[in-house]
């Protein structure tokens, strides 16, 4: 499997944006989906994932009630919809997938996109 991310760019704070994660593969739906950031200077951190059907979903609480992951397995294409943004959220945006579900352990992940940049400007 591989993964694509992009959507990312230069966004005012308050605005938003709409990142978009292509997979390749027949084996899409099958895994759990999900996106982590890392801004600069800092670890790399959960932002949500969403189990294999996208049912269910998790948030981490820094994006909580701003920003919403979601799939579609018909399109092997995976999104994560960001409101609201403010200069805390500027970070490269990775989308991944793990053969477990929904999941906030980044070490569960087996493939991983190139990430795309997201900034937010005060």
């Amino acid at each position: 499997v591989q993964l694509q991310a992009s959507g990312g760019g230069l966004v005012q704070a308050g605005g938003s944006l709409r990142l978009t994660c292509t997979a390749s593969g027949r084996t899409f739906s099958t895994y759990g989906l999900g996106w982590f950031r890392q801004a600069p200077g800092k670890e790399r951190e959960f932002v949500a994932a969403v189990t294999r059907d996208g049912d269910t979903s998790d948030h981490a609480d820094s994006v909580k009630g701003r920003f919403t992951i979601s799939r579609d397995n018909a399109k092997k294409t995976g999104f994560l919809q960001m409101n609201s943004l403010n200069p805390d959220d500027t970070a490269l945006y990775y989308c991944a997938m793990n053969p477990y579900g929904r999941t906030r352990n980044a070490a569960s992940y087996n493939y991983w996109g190139q990430g795309t940049l997201v900034t937010v400007s005060s």
